[in-house]
């Protein structure tokens, strides 16, 4: 049944609420399995630590690249998951996080090893390929990708507030990277080749949760760069499902950064950065930020949100995570977008 105006504001309202005024006590029996060591897995452990989780069980492939200070409450097993996994009880929740290469393989085990909750680091996959053969293993299993950014506390705003203005009228977004911050012989050469996926997805997710994905889309891409040969300068614009008209900008080579803004008939709001929301009024040149409650102002955002709303079932069904079908899509838009071939 579809649901009326008034029925989705409330679903939102209530998700927004709930996401900002977390009972930690409310998780502290939980158990959960974290796959992967390196930083992303440290940072998901601050969160389990601040959500009062004491049962972590951490499956490394060396024992000695992990931050015993940090880690030495929990119990770490060490061998790599293509061994030790299948060795392990069930969870209430397991958190892939290794590096991007072995993300679907880990997730795989999880499943055929019997975990049914499962939280997949983003973007799950450089190559829609791989997903696509994730998916079809699924059966009860709720498996989902971690795009953290989704479950900012000013997002959850911004999808109130346009609601309240009576949706958004159209929008635009700029994923432009800063070259000069990127890791380079950090990850594998594919990693860097496929950058639009490795990270800029994050934007761009951002901007089809507000909008929808697209029906119509027109890209463009110009110039090219060492590490990423298919383009550097990216424009184009399109229409999406629910009939918004949308814009794209983004240089590799020039100056710039993150953001998204969305118009409706009242305002005109923006997420740059990501982590802020400000809004200038119709008829007004003057942009005011907008000030959100965050519960857990020392870690990084979006996580305890993500690990929260994976526990709680009824929250998951407001908040729709980001599913393997919809990872999928992601992946799709972003080939056109970069000009890739999977």
């Amino acid at each position: 049944m579809k649901q009326s105006y008034a029925q989705l504001l409330e679903m939102i309202n209530q998700s927004y609420e709930k996401l900002t005024n977390i009972d930690l006590n409310n998780y502290q029996n939980k158990s959960v399995l974290i796959v992967g060591s390196g930083y992303i897995a440290l940072e998901y452990i601050k969160v389990l630590k601040k959500l009062k989780i004491k049962d972590i069980t951490i499956l490394s492939k060396n024992k000695n690249s992990l931050d015993n200070k940090l880690l030495s409450k929990y119990k770490i097993i060490s061998g790599g998951f293509e061994k030790k996994i299948g060795k392990i009880g069930k969870k209430d929740l397991t958190i892939i996080t290794t590096p991007i290469n072995l993300l679907t393989r880990a997730a795989t085990l999880a499943i055929k090893s019997g975990q049914e909750n499962i939280l997949i680091e983003k973007p799950g996959s450089l190559f829609k390929t791989d997903l696509i053969l994730l998916e079809k293993l699924i059966k009860k299993q709720k498996v989902r990708i971690a795009y953290n950014r989704l479950f900012y506390p000013n997002f959850q705003k911004l999808k109130i507030l346009t609601e309240m203005d009576g949706g958004i009228t159209s929008c635009k977004f700029d994923f432009t990277e800063w070259v000069h911050t990127i890791p380079f012989g950090k990850y594998k050469k594919e990693v860097y080749r496929r950058w639009g996926i490795s990270n800029s997805l994050h934007v761009i997710s951002m901007a089809m949760e507000l909008i929808g994905m697209p029906e119509k889309i027109t890209t463009n891409q110009y110039g090219n760069l060492k590490w990423h040969p298919t383009s550097s300068i990216f424009v184009g614009n399109g229409i999406s499902v629910k009939k918004i008209p949308f814009s794209y900008h983004a240089n590799w080579e020039g100056a710039g950064r993150w953001g998204i803004e969305v118009v409706t008939k009242k305002n005109i709001y923006r997420l740059s950065p990501l982590e802020k929301l400000f809004v200038s009024k119709k008829g007004s040149p003057e942009w005011k930020e907008i000030q959100i409650k965050n519960r857990f102002p020392k870690i990084k955002m979006g996580l305890a949100e993500e690990i929260i709303t994976m526990l709680d079932g009824v929250l998951e069904k407001q908040l729709k995570m980001v599913t393997i079908k919809r990872a999928i899509e992601y992946n799709k838009l972003a080939e056109k977008i970069f000009a890739y071939k999977n």
